[in-house]
């Protein structure tokens, strides 16, 4: 298996937790609430990293602080953007609204590389975006959207951050000697002072009445959106555009409602059925254009960094996601 492929394997893994995390969050959400959710899920995520930076060795250095500060405030942003934001729209619009960080992407990387990818990339990216708009229509029928409100707004943040986050790590990782365990542990670390300390009384609440489902819950949220996903992202994010991740990760919302297909008894009508296609449709077109691209420009692949991180060294939610 080629270098590349391990790479869209492990960023399409990273969506399929990501996608999951629905279902999960929304059992939750209701008797939790968002902040404490953060909260325990991102506490969890720093506990099972500490244990892993010991056992480990992993450095934390002055490095890793810095820009494990950096990104663990605009990963924290986009799942308190983006759940608020979600709780206050309606599905169609979230998730047309989230996926425009395929499209925000490219844009902000080609900034900073100064280097534009063709004209059928943000083609194939829109196909995408479109079977996006498609999926998370009502049990497939037909699209209604409405004037944009706070929700609406709060979404588009997200997705802005999100494209910025993700280009982000791609610089940081490729100019800076950084050990990604040190610089998960960071993150994590961050997040769970911070929303602790937004709602402390909720935590607190949290903690003394959750259930043994929900503390199961709040561990999935924990190991495989928060730990497995950061740490997978990061890593591959190394070792390919931040373009091509955003394309790959885009393809969270097909993953989510799969799962409430077959996991929650929803059904899929035929204009979601199209969307699924066009999302699967749009990231092979992506891929194979991303990956021309850099074969026409000889820009060499990234090595692998002093401290590279696989999938078994720790597990792999943002959105996003609660």
């Amino acid at each position: 298996m080629t270098r590349d492929r391990r790479v869209d394997l492990l960023l399409l893994g990273v969506a399929v937790v990501w996608g999951s995390s629905y279902l999960a969050a929304k059992v939750l959400l209701d008797v939790v609430g968002v902040l404490p959710l953060l909260a325990l899920r991102y506490a969890g995520a720093a506990v099972a990293l500490a244990a892993v930076v010991a056992v480990t060795r992993a450095r934390v250095g002055r490095e890793e602080l810095r820009c494990g500060v950096l990104l663990g405030l605009s990963q924290a942003a986009i799942l308190a953007l983006e759940t608020y934001g979600v709780a206050g729209t309606s599905a169609t619009n979230a998730g047309l609204l989230i996926s425009l960080t395929i499209l925000l992407t490219p844009g902000f990387e080609g900034i900073v590389r100064r280097s534009w990818l063709p004209p059928a990339f943000f083609a194939a990216a829109l196909v995408a975006v479109v079977g996006v708009a498609l999926l998370v229509s009502a049990s497939g029928g037909r699209l209604v959207f409405r004037v944009p409100n706070h929700g609406d707004l709060l979404v588009l943040a997200a997705a802005v951050v999100r494209a910025g986050h993700v280009t982000a790590i791609g610089r940081v990782t490729r100019t800076r000697d950084l050990d990604l365990r040190g610089l998960t542990f960071v993150q994590t670390a961050l997040g769970a002072a911070l929303f602790t300390v937004l709602d402390p009384g909720g935590v607190s609440r949290a903690v003394a009445h959750a259930s043994p489902g929900q503390w199961a819950g709040i561990a999935y949220l924990a190991l495989g959106c928060s730990v497995f996903a950061f740490l997978a992202q990061s890593w591959a994010v190394h070792r390919t555009s931040a373009a091509r991740a955003s394309l790959l990760l885009g393809t969270e919302p097909l993953f989510a409602v799969l799962v409430g297909v077959l996991l929650g008894g929803e059904l899929l009508g035929p204009l979601g059925a199209l969307g699924a296609v066009l999302i699967l449709a749009g990231t092979a077109w992506g891929q194979r254009v991303e990956r021309l691209a850099r074969v026409r420009t000889a820009v060499p692949e990234p090595p692998p960094g002093p401290h590279p991180v696989v999938a078994a060294d720790g597990p792999r939610p943002t959105s996003g996601r609660a």
